[in-house]
């Protein structure tokens, strides 16, 4: 867990070069658990929803620190031994905001390859995303609770809708 939403950002250290290694489910890249084991965020809670990851008028927005990104990104690529470009790569937040993560843990991002078959050149593209929404949507409709959702993303991104029961 971190302290959550902060007025300034600052780089965050990210593990050594070389140091994380991807896994595969499906031909899906997935992060490294030793080196993004995932981070949520305190200030969000069961309790709270309505009024932090399901207000209307969105949330997501107001809290990630663009400010740091490109150079966390450059770092943690190394990290992850990622050679690709950058430009076809996300820094992404394994449990995302939308179900409420540390916006700026280092234990919480990591540089996510394209997914197999993208196009170098062609930019982001996973099927991570579209996970991140649904269990947003299973969150707020009240299908799962807030905890189950974060630890399904967790424990495998590429199951977790399966292993809720979201279709």
């Amino acid at each position: 867990m971190s302290v959550g939403p902060q007025a300034t950002y600052i780089v965050q250290k990210q593990p050594p070069a070389g140091s994380c290694h991807y896994r595969t489910e499906k031909g899906e890249p997935l992060e490294d658990p030793a080196c993004t084991p995932g981070a949520t965020l305190p200030a969000v809670t069961q309790a709270n929803l309505a009024s932090t990851i399901c207000r209307k008028g969105g949330y997501t927005k107001n809290i990630r620190p663009e400010s740091v990104t490109r150079k966390e990104k450059e770092l943690n690529a190394s990290s992850y031994g990622y050679k690709g470009s950058l430009g076809d790569a996300e820094y992404d937040h394994l449990i995302s905001l939308q179900i409420g993560s540390d916006p700026n843990g280092a234990r919480n991002l990591w540089v996510e390859p394209a997914d197999p078959g993208h196009k170098p050149g062609g930019g982001i593209n996973n099927k991570k995303d579209p996970v991140e929404t649904k269990l947003h949507t299973a969150v707020c409709s009240g299908k799962v609770t807030l905890q189950a959702a974060q630890q399904a993303i967790v424990t495998d991104w590429a199951t977790a809708l399966s292993r809720l029961g979201i279709g």
